[in-house]
């Protein structure tokens, strides 16, 4: 069963857009190659929801990160060998010399620029190799978590075959027989090697520029345990893509399994859910997260409403949209899946009564689900009150501290229900009622 995710929940969290500044993909985004890039679309776009697998895909990026590991290739060359290495046939050694032998006639006698390019792809990949070859001699004597790895495409290095191109002198002009004995090897025989060589630099270019991001910004790396354990415990956890975000620590369990968030706006209580849902994100495909210490229960899914907006083609408004939204979420938690289930603001499209009914029936409602994490914020105090009976329920809020008539807000997460209703004084601030009655 795959990791689920909707659409509306990955736009909140503003996961991809990798040419979007502020998502998390451009944040992680420093990968040299395409088929890196490609890798790194395919991780993004596919969470793994197996603990042992997450597991030792972290493993992997902490063990870059904490060797160092430079990105040993240059892009172009990768690109050159990529192609040559893709566009193959099944030919014979006698087919792929004819052909050849053609090529550097035409290219005396015409403009013909086919062997050109193949001496200038064969070179490219040549240098690669010898590249990649020092990266495995190096990660074998790291002896990194890819060992398994590092020993089959050491074994492809080692064949006779490829060993006599490995030892080959790119710098010293090479007969047409040479390079029709080298193009039959790399793009026939050795083929779906050469691919497995290729899919490796793709992944060390993914681990490489992870694992500096991490270090950079002092991510820590997340420890995934099965989802029977029903867990999220984390240390300062914070936004990633905010400079300077301050964090805060979470710690849900099987009966805690309910966050009930309260504070003014601005207080930072939306920023806050987005930190929560990105960093399992995150964590479910393997990656570093904004915090100083996390382990989780593995998801079945992320399920968010933090920006429901109206559907004007649906013919819903805004109370409704978030309405359905709700009941997509009542759906998908009655399946007896594990879901983090993330609300903010609840009903806040209707009027203060029917929000304070919805907001405490889907609190209660949804706190009966032991399985999920599920984690509620709102302006209405009052439902906490309402709440304090159930015993799963834990109340934190982010606090407003006033200095004067000016509110200032800390970020940080408190134990309680906050009392603060700071939104008037706000309005006052701003001098729009002054300004109304001077009209």
């Amino acid at each position: 069963m795959s990791f689920k995710i909707d659409r509306q929940s990955v736009g909140e969290l503003n996961l991809m857009g990798k040419f979007r500044q502020g998502s998390v993909y451009f944040l992680f985004n420093k990968v040299r190659t395409r088929i890196g890039e490609k890798l790194m679309d395919e991780m993004f776009s596919h969470p793994l929801n197996d603990a042992a697998a997450i597991n030792q895909r972290v493993a992997i990026f902490k063990f870059f990160a904490a060797k160092g590991v430079t990105f040993p290739f240059e892009a172009d060359q990768v690109a050159l060998m990529r192609e040559y290495i893709d566009t193959t046939a099944e030919r014979s050694q006698w087919a792929v010399t004819v052909d050849l032998y053609l090529q550097k006639v035409l290219a005396g006698l015409t403009k013909d620029t086919r062997y050109k390019n193949t001496l200038l792809q064969l070179q490219a990949t040549i240098i690669t190799l010898k590249k990649c070859y020092g990266l495995l001699e190096l990660l074998k004597r790291e002896n990194s978590p890819l060992q398994g790895r590092v020993e089959s495409l050491l074994d492809i290095m080692h064949q006779k075959d490829i060993r006599r191109i490995l030892d080959s002198d790119i710098y010293k002009s090479m007969s047409t027989s040479t390079v029709s004995a080298y193009d039959f090897l790399l793009r026939n025989k050795h083929n779906a090697a050469m691919k497995e060589v290729l899919k490796f630099i793709a992944e060390a270019d993914v681990y490489i520029a992870v694992g500096h991001v991490s270090r950079e910004r002092n991510f820590c790396y997340p420890t995934a345990v099965e989802k029977e354990e029903n867990l999220f415990h984390a240390r300062n956890l914070r936004h990633p893509c905010i400079a300077k975000a301050v964090g805060n620590d979470l710690q849900m369990q099987e009966g805690s399994n309910v966050l009930f968030l309260t504070g003014a706006n601005m207080a930072g209580k939306s920023t806050w859910m987005k930190s929560i849902g990105i960093g399992m994100y995150m964590a479910h495909i393997g990656f570093p997260v904004a915090a100083s210490e996390m382990i989780f229960s593995v998801r079945d899914g992320i399920f968010s409403s933090i920006n429901v907006a109206d559907n004007i083609a649906m013919g819903y408004s805004h109370f409704y949209a978030e309405v359905v939204r709700v009941k997509d979420a009542a759906l998908a938690a009655a399946t007896g899946e594990h879901l983090l289930l993330m609300f903010d603001e609840l009903f806040k499209g209707t009027n203060v009564k029917d929000a304070f009914d919805g907001t405490l029936a889907v609190t209660e409602g949804f706190s009966e689900y032991n399985n999920c994490l599920f984690i509620v914020s709102t302006h209405i105090i009052e439902v906490g009150e309402a709440l304090k009976d159930l015993p799963n329920v834990q109340f934190r809020f982010m606090p407003t501290v006033l200095e004067g008539n000016v509110p200032r807000y800390t970020y940080v997460l408190h134990e309680g229900i906050t009392e603060d209703r700071q939104g008037m004084m706000i309005i006052e601030n701003e001098g729009i009622i002054a300004l109304i009655n001077k009209m």
